[in-house]
């Protein structure tokens, strides 16, 4: 069956892009929501690791903000894909136990996941640093 839209097909480059910068800003609103929150963290129990110190909970948004600053700019994608698919997961599997600490929801979680694999698997897109695949 031929397309609806063939010359939308002309930009297909870009769906990549999109996705890059959408996965971006949510690992940027995570980022903040653990710098923020860093005090509530320590206080909260978590069933690993006991309490967690202010230090590590800071070392943490610092490493996803990174990830998100290397999605946005598209500068080592696969790598900051990994990062993202780690906080995807994460998310997905403790957004319901630990909801005052978690800022994305187990469904967005997946969202993520599913965004960063699919950049670790075609590449940065159009308006990045990476060379395309």
């Amino acid at each position: 069956m031929p397309s609806l839209f063939p010359y939308l097909l002309n930009y297909q480059f870009f769906a990549t892009t999109l996705i890059r910068v959408a996965a971006a800003l949510a690992l940027f609103y995570a980022s903040y929501h653990y710098a923020i929150t860093r005090d509530e963290i320590k206080r909260t129990k978590v069933v690993i690791a006991g309490h967690i110190p202010q230090w590590l909970s800071l070392f943490g948004a610092l490493v996803i903000f990174v990830a998100a600053v290397l999605l946005f700019v598209g500068l080592y994608t696969q790598a900051a894909a990994i990062v993202g698919m780690i906080i995807g997961l994460k998310h997905m599997t403790f957004a319901r136990r630990y909801p005052a600490i978690m800022p994305l929801s187990a469904i967005a979680g997946a969202l993520l996941f599913i965004m960063c694999l699919s950049l670790l698997l075609s590449g940065a897109g159009a308006f990045a640093f990476d060379l395309p695949l």
